[in-house]
């Protein structure tokens, strides 16, 4: 019996269309890998097959499946089951690499298409009966959480450079140890490469990694190598982004790719404009990282000073300061001050403020600039106050701002 099929009538209904009358079908990779190391079934469940991608449009119709032509050009097939979708590849073979991108010819060799894959413990095929078929002694690395390529490193790494980049991801999510040696040595020896890469495929790697388990180590190796500044396009705060770490687990917390990244890479406005164009962030997320930038709450501010920062900043640009000036004050993790403070944003209901402009139009002022001004003297004047919501303080809080 198949594990990964239990409670997936979907995936039972695309494997039995194609696994029959002459073409093979096996789950392969991720699902395979986290089910055999005890992780869980994944929720995306990718199939490799000796069908063409045609025969498996054919096969998907006639079983009463949606076919979506996702990556044709791959020989990749989303077929929609159940509501849903599993990745089908045609089993493939490198004609030609550059270094970002391969040339493929279709195949029907299982073991060539294990043989073109980047780690061995990404080679792994579960059959629709539930026989585990490794062909590169990828399940004893899995289980042991070594990261290893399958050949020769150099050549792997040359075929495609983002393999540097995920060597260290997948060493930070699964490896256990230190990371392989030969591997380790072959990324330095190409890290000229990442200069061809593009930038979209930099960052979707780094921010897959620096969420992982083992970021922060996997980190500190990479900067030791070199390998980090590259990446970056500046020096990276290792120590910062560790503790960082301590602390998101000392509050139970959950790891944020974005605040970790401000962490590591930001101390200005200008390093998170260099990341914005160096990784190609969305706007939101360069936004963010600039909010880093400027003065952090501390415990010293009193809870007034306190409340009236997180008005003013929003709740989550108060916590990403908070939490990372906590992680560089050097403070102990249970420190009451610091954890109070980086819990504030999540505790404490934001007050809205209560004066509207037709409040101020009331009391005898016109839309325009003189109504903008006693806006903002208002607002200003209830934040100081302490938000107070009673009609006698906003009524003299109002009549300060008009006079």
């Amino acid at each position: 019996m198949n594990p990964l099929l239990e409670g997936r009538p979907g995936l039972a209904r695309v494997l039995d269309a194609l696994d029959r009358d002459g073409e093979e079908a096996r789950i392969v990779g991720g699902a395979v890998r986290d089910w055999l190391t005890g992780r869980g079934v994944r929720s995306d469940v990718d199939i490799a097959t000796t069908a063409l991608p045609e025969e498996v449009t054919r096969r998907a119709v006639a079983a009463g499946l949606k076919p979506v032509p996702t990556g044709i050009e791959h020989g990749t097939v989303t077929v929609i089951a159940e509501g849903e979708p599993y990745e089908v590849t045609t089993l493939r073979e490198d004609v030609e690499t550059d270094g970002r991108r391969a040339r493929v010819v279709f195949g029907r060799s299982w073991p060539h298409d294990a043989g073109r894959r980047d780690f061995t413990m990404n080679a792994l095929y579960l059959t629709r009966t539930g026989e585990l078929v490794d062909l590169v002694d990828g399940a004893a690395d899995a289980k042991a959480g070594r990261v290893r390529f399958i050949g020769d490193p150099d050549v792997r790494i040359r075929e495609d450079y983002l393999r540097i980049l995920r060597l260290f991801r997948f060493h930070a999510a699964y490896g256990r140890g230190p990371l392989d040696a030969a591997a380790l040595t072959a990324a330095v020896r190409n890290r000229d490469g990442l200069g061809r890469l593009s930038r979209e495929r930099v960052r979707a790697e780094m921010m897959k990694l620096i969420v992982a388990p083992r970021a922060a180590e996997t980190l500190a190796q990479m900067d030791a190598a070199g390998l980090l500044a590259p990446v970056l396009g500046r020096a990276g705060d290792v120590a910062t982004f560790s503790r960082l770490t301590e602390v998101e687990t000392a509050l139970g917390m959950a790891p944020d790719a974005v605040r970790r990244l401000g962490a590591l890479a930001v101390r200005g406005e200008e390093d998170a404009e260099a990341l914005r164009e160096g990784l190609r962030l969305s706007n939101a997320e360069a936004e963010r990282l600039a909010a880093l930038a400027g003065p952090a709450p501390a415990p010293a501010m009193c809870e007034k000073g306190q409340k009236a920062f997180l008005y003013r900043m929003g709740r989550e640009a108060f916590q990403d300061r908070a939490l990372i000036a906590f992680a560089r004050s050097g403070a102990a993790l249970d420190d009451a001050g610091w954890r109070d403070l980086a819990v504030l944003a999540a505790g404490w209901p934001l007050p809205v403020f209560p004066l509207k402009a037709a409040d101020f139009i009331a009391r005898g002022l016109t839309p325009g600039p003189a109504l903008g001004t006693a806006l903002k003297r208002a607002e200003e004047a209830w934040i100081e106050a302490g938000f107070p919501t009673g009609a006698e303080a906003l009524e003299g809080i109002a009549r300060g701002a008009i006079g």
